[in-house]
């Protein structure tokens, strides 16, 4: 029996690897556009406005594109879903090495953004079904450490291959035509993509754990509406509140090889070679360490304890960047670095591992698209905003560190308030989770006691 056990939890955790992959791979994806920022404003002729278009678009229809996907994949197979959705945006990112114009470039990474959308409700639905409900946090936490592993990886990467690409003359290709150098970039970051759907063969669709339980312990369902309606003020304040922090952080993230580039004459692909390593090691260092910390404080009961650590991150990232603007050179900027990438990753595990904890299982993949859709609009405005307000406002050389600074002060405490104000809403959420799965334990035990005894 012990044999048994223990070969179902490997299995789990592989699932539990895979899907991480699976997000290696989209952000591998996802973030290489933030590396050809300079090449493309060059050749296509873009604003930086533009450039944030890109990215908005991108999340404007990866969020919009996650409401249906999460009504299937709370009702069919999501194994299915998940290797459609795969094989989409592999597909919508290869195309981003032949289009030669705006329109056709932001229509591309539309493609990229609804392939990509499947997987996030996808896989919580899948890992709240396959792990024990004391392991969600951490699990969840691994699996978005794909995220970061691919950010980190993505920029390492991707710097190495714009250097080689970003002044080469266009290339050639038989069938498609001429492209720009700084193009193939595209093909080679969609590789991974083929490899994760061949490893999906490797799983199997889980067998899904329905409904809730009831006091009385009895399986029953539970609506998408009841749940925010008891849930509501915990709901509101993360959702709001993380996707604040989003907004702070991606525009961080995705302005940052430019930003070197402009304030610190470095170019944005060297930038991003050490900038990715820097990701890379203290990124997932992050995560791990607050959502290890946060498991071990909520089981002593000290249930808000996601909330809290995840608003002390988002404070170090502010000082953080405010420290940046002190930095009179690129390599103690780089060195400041360290410690802003160590806090933006602390909030964005923990809004996700927040959730499964609370929602049901039967609407958990549709609680994660809502949840989503609100921060897909900081994952949207983030960039597009520091763009703006660049052209807008900011206009000098260092122009895009004031800007980045004046969103991550502004975003980042209206974030932080809003967990803090939070805090004991979803503490309550958790108590009441908590209350109801013991009392669903005490009655299955009588439950097998009175069989035994018949």
């Amino acid at each position: 029996m012990k044999k048994t056990i223990d070969r179902t939890m490997l299995y789990n955790w592989w699932v539990g690897t895979l899907l991480m992959l699976a997000g290696l791979v989209s952000f591998f994806d996802r973030q290489i556009i933030a590396l050809l920022v300079e090449p493309m404003k060059n050749d296509l002729h873009l604003t930086d406005t533009e450039v944030g278009w890109l990215y908005t678009g991108f999340a404007i229809f990866y969020a919009m594109a996650g409401i249906p996907i999460a009504w299937l994949a709370d009702r069919k197979n999501r194994k299915l879903i998940l290797s459609a959705g795969l094989s989409l945006w592999t597909l919508f990112t290869m195309c981003g090495g032949v289009v030669n114009h705006f329109w056709s470039l932001f229509l591309v990474r539309v493609g990229v953004g609804v392939g990509e959308a499947t997987l996030t409700p996808v896989a919580h639905s899948i890992i709240g079904d396959v792990m024990p409900k004391k392991q969600l946090p951490l699990a969840i936490v691994i699996f978005q450490g794909g995220a970061i592993l691919g950010t980190g990886l993505a920029f390492i990467f991707g710097g190495f291959v714009v250097s080689q690409v970003r002044h080469a003359a266009p290339i050639d290709i038989p069938v498609i035509g001429t492209i720009f150098a700084w193009q193939a970039s595209f093909f080679l970051v969609a590789c991974p993509g083929i490899l994760v759907l061949f490893l999906l063969l490797t799983i199997r669709e889980p067998l899904r754990n329905h409904g809730s339980v009831s006091q009385a312990g009895s399986s029953v369902k539970t609506s998408l509406h009841a749940f925010y309606r008891v849930n509501c003020k915990a709901i509101l304040c993360h959702h709001s509140g993380f996707a604040s922090l989003i907004l702070m952080g991606n525009a961080f993230v995705f302005w940052t090889p430019s930003f070197f580039e402009r304030s610190h004459n470095v170019l944005a692909e060297d930038a991003a070679i050490v900038y990715g390593l820097i990701f890379l090691v203290f990124g997932p260092m992050g995560t791990l360490l607050s959502a290890f910390f946060a498991q071990k404080r909520m089981a002593l009961g000290n249930y808000g304890s996601l909330s809290s650590i995840a608003a002390m991150g988002a404070a170090g990232l502010v000082m953080s960047v405010a420290l940046l603007q002190t930095a009179e050179s690129a390599f103690f900027a780089y060195l400041l670095y360290v410690p802003a990438i160590f806090f933006l990753n602390i909030p964005f595990g923990l809004s996700f591992a927040a959730l499964p904890v609370i929602a049901p299982p039967d609407v958990r993949a549709r609680v994660v698209a809502v949840y989503m859709l609100v921060a897909s609009a900081g994952t949207a405005l983030g960039p597009l905003i520091t763009g703006w307000v660049t052209d807008s406002f900011f206009t000098s050389d260092d122009g895009l560190m004031r800007s980045l600074m004046f969103l991550t002060l502004f975003f980042g405490t209206l974030g932080i308030s809003l967990l803090i104000y939070g805090r004991s809403a979803y503490a309550e959420s958790v108590s009441r989770v908590t209350q109801e799965s013991s009392l669903a334990d005490g009655g299955s035990r009588l439950e097998l006691q009175d069989q035994a005894s018949r």
